[in-house]
């Protein structure tokens, strides 16, 4: 794959991995270590489910590109919901903060590369390509989440941002899940 097709790939990859980012970068409750795991395993994860995705894709190619679209859908969709949920009741408590929160949603938007891998990367001759390939797209995930990071703390000082965070991130994680369920 060319780099300019590749390069469009990647970024299109991390724009969700992005959103989420600026949600958690919004959220006061999360410390700063805790928010670079989320930008880290959303780079880890559109990496490995590339990887993963291309070395399948010949096995399964033409069974499995709707259903894991829905999954991932559905997943952040909940998640969205939990933290409008929290935010109503306003307990302090954030969803965010629970134990493994970083993996579900470093799997959950990353499993749209696992279909990339099925379908665009799964033709490529050679190991090294491939792993320079999927190793470029966590990359970008990773430098695009890291600098949604960056925007939240400038967006955090704006005090609407801070009031209405919970309720802001749920509402983004929820229509990007309905995103990925049927669009």
């Amino acid at each position: 794959m060319k780099f300019y097709s590749l390069f469009i790939v990647a970024l299109a990859l991390s724009l969700d991995a992005f959103s989420i980012s600026i949600c958690t970068g919004l959220n006061n409750k999360l410390k700063r270590s805790e928010k670079l795991k989320f930008s880290i395993s959303f780079g880890f994860f559109q990496f490995f489910l590339s990887l993963g995705g291309a070395y399948l894709g010949f096995l399964v190619n033409t069974y499995v590109l709707a259903i894991p679209k829905v999954i991932g859908g559905i997943i952040i969709g909940i998640v969205g919901i939990l933290m409008l949920r929290e935010g109503i009741k306003n307990t302090g408590e954030c969803i965010l903060v629970r134990k493994g929160m970083e993996i579900i949603l470093g799997i959950s938007v990353s499993i749209d590369a696992f279909v990339i891998g099925f379908t665009l990367l799964n033709k490529i001759s050679s190991n090294l390509i491939l792993l320079k390939d999927t190793l470029f797209i966590g990359v970008v995930t990773l430098i695009m989440s890291v600098f949604a990071l960056y925007l939240s703390r400038l967006l955090r000082k704006i005090k609407i941002f801070t009031k209405y965070a919970d309720y802001l991130g749920g509402i983004i994680l929820v229509i990007f899940g309905v995103k990925m369920i049927f669009f």
